[in-house]
């Protein structure tokens, strides 16, 4: 999901470029998509695969490895096509400019010393050069305007913050431990801010025993639609690299962004937010195991977040 919310500068560019320009975007996750601004957005069901295959289009582009997504590419109609493409049974390049992307996805000693960014890589593939064009997101403002005033009812005046506490399954190793938590959020100054934890039916646990453990607020756990609207709302965020860095980005949101097994080039912040990783740096490049007998994430202190948050809201 943050993949396709990350993908969406590409839109603001086709937009800028053309005058006249007619988006199809096929994907599993269609509700983070805004549908204002991109006219025909299809889950990939049999019909709606058949509907692709027999159109026509300008250009056609998949940043998808799967090959299923390839082979689509090499079946659509296109004039131009990027990306990621089916070829003599494999994956291969669209074109030269995808062959960089291919290398860096395969092997993990060329893929830690990218300096770019992920929005810079997918305009590299489209022949496109990336100018900072923002993020794209779906939500529902009627939503938005009703949590705006619950939240500042509960803030009274305080700067609001959320506390995104979860990541995932596939990358636990990004996990930042549950004390260390409860110590930053009791660092925080409470007059000056209000902490609010978030996360899904996966995090409902463990923020909820926060919230007992903190002055920190949980407001339980909510449809996607709802979560996104909710957190257009915050002052700043906290989060591990998850979907809720995504929404962040896509909400203009300043950010406090936790690393570890990733190369921190990837993200682009546009100049909102800061990237805080462990001071021992990490052994485990993209990794689901830790390698050490004590995580990595146990040497990013709550006072180093803490002075990142403050320096971000000034306060």
């Amino acid at each position: 999901m943050g993949d396709v919310i990350r993908t969406t500068p590409l839109v603001v560019k086709y937009r800028e470029l053309y005058e006249n320009v007619h988006f199809t975007w096929l994907t599993d996750f269609p509700d983070v998509l805004p549908p204002s601004d991109i006219q025909d957005i299809l889950k990939p069901t049999a019909f709606n695969l058949e509907k692709i295959k027999n159109r026509t289009f300008d250009i056609a582009i998949n940043l998808d490895k799967e090959e299923e997504a390839c082979q689509l590419l090499a079946d659509v109609d296109a004039n131009e096509k990027y990306g990621f493409i089916w070829n003599n049974g494999h994956l291969d390049a669209a074109t030269h400019a995808a062959e960089h992307k291919i290398i860096t996805g395969l092997f993990d000693h060329i893929s830690i010393k990218n300096t770019k960014s992920y929005p810079e890589e997918i305009f590299e593939i489209c022949h496109l050069e990336f100018n900072l064009e923002e993020y794209l997101l779906n939500y529902n403002k009627s939503i938005a305007e009703k949590w705006q005033g619950l939240l500042n009812e509960k803030a009274n005046g305080r700067k609001i913050v959320g506390l995104n506490t979860g990541c995932g399954n596939r990358w636990l190793t990004r996990l930042w431990p549950n004390d260390y938590w409860i110590q930053f959020i009791n660092l925080l100054d409470h007059d000056k801010v209000l902490p609010v934890l978030l996360g899904g039916p996966q995090e409902d646990e463990k923020n909820t025993w926060l919230a007992k453990q903190t002055q920190a607020w949980y407001p339980g756990t909510f449809s996607l639609e709802e979560f996104i609207s909710l957190t257009s709302n915050l002052d700043a965020v906290v989060t591990q690299v998850s979907m809720m860095m995504h929404i962040a980005v896509g909400h203009k949101t300043p950010m406090v962004l936790m690393n570890n097994i990733f190369n921190k080039h990837e993200f682009e912040m546009y100049n909102r937010g800061v990237i805080v990783e462990p001071e021992t740096g990490c052994d485990c490049y993209y990794g689901n195991k830790c390698k050490r007998s004590r995580s990595c994430m146990f040497d990013l202190r709550p006072e180093t977040v803490m002075n990142e948050v403050n320096q971000l809201l000034k306060i």
